[in-house]
């Protein structure tokens, strides 16, 4: 029984030892950019055919170095996304815009894909959604 209780004991307290080294490796940098985004999903709703397709991302650098988007890629060609090329400075704001091809008759959901330097998410992604008739 005393065997029992220890064994039980060692178990528990690697367990712990582990859960608490795991939570120590994603705690997120204090310095570099940090990329916040306003939403990260745009639902269009329903629209016509042919209708307006543009909508827009804005995102904030709440770090304390230059943010820079060194990719934004689309999950098809149907959508075409342009952004803020040079780089976002602490506090200050960047657009991604997003143009969906309405002319594709039918349900849609796409991703864009964002690439950067951000200290806290060097990978994002966004999505838009919507139905065209």
């Amino acid at each position: 029984m005393k065997k029992f209780f220890l064994l039980s004991l060692f178990v528990s307290l690697a367990l712990t030892t582990l859960n608490a080294q795991d939570n120590k490796t994603q705690e997120t940098p204090k310095n570099g950019p940090k990329i916040t985004f306003n939403e990260l999903e745009h639902n269009y709703g329903t629209i016509q055919k042919g209708g307006d397709g543009n909508c827009e991302f804005t995102f904030t650098n709440d770090g304390n170095e230059p943010l820079i988007l060194t990719g934004v890629r689309a999950s098809c060609g149907c959508t075409t996304p342009t952004w803020t090329k040079e780089p976002v400075m602490p506090g200050k704001t960047g657009t991604i815009k997003v143009r969906y091809n309405t002319n594709n008759v039918g349900s849609f959901t796409k991703t864009i894909t964002v690439t950067s330097n951000a200290v806290n998410a060097s990978r994002s992604t966004l999505k838009i959604k919507g139905k065209v008739e």
